[in-house]
């Protein structure tokens, strides 16, 4: 597990922008279960979080359609909220940092870590944009 020290600064990137933390399973549940659509954000340390996945997903929401709900786990930090998330995106298996649009609680659009790793943040949030004008 990362000390919270580290990690701090990390989650405020998504935090700031209105994103909530989810922690627990039953915390997981509850808002995948909400109408409308949720986008959840699995977090994490890597360098491509950083340079990629949270500046994408702050640039999406730049966007006329958005999506009602936004929350975060944090992987490696965070692991039941993890893995319950996790549990939602099957058949994708897991990997962070990835992005997962939920309709309604169905899973309706995913990005998974090799979309994200090496794509400059504007091609993420371009995605991410067009996920949202469907389903939001």
């Amino acid at each position: 597990m990362y000390p919270p020290e580290l990690v701090k600064p990390m989650r405020e990137d998504l935090t700031n922008i209105g994103f909530s933390e989810l922690f627990t399973e039953e915390e997981v549940t509850q808002a995948l279960n909400k109408e409308g659509t949720t986008l959840v954000v699995v977090n994490s340390v890597c360098g491509c979080a950083a340079a990629n996945a949270r500046p994408g997903a702050r640039m999406s929401l730049q966007n006329a359609n958005t999506p009602d709900n936004l929350v975060t786990v944090f992987a490696g930090v965070d692991r039941e909220a993890v893995d319950a998330a996790r549990s939602h995106m099957v058949p994708f298996p897991p990997s962070s940092p990835s992005m997962a649009l939920f309709k309604d609680g169905e899973l309706v659009h995913m990005l998974e870590r090799h979309h994200i790793e090496g794509r400059p943040a504007e091609a993420i949030a371009e995605n991410l944009k067009g996920a949202y004008d469907e389903y939001c």
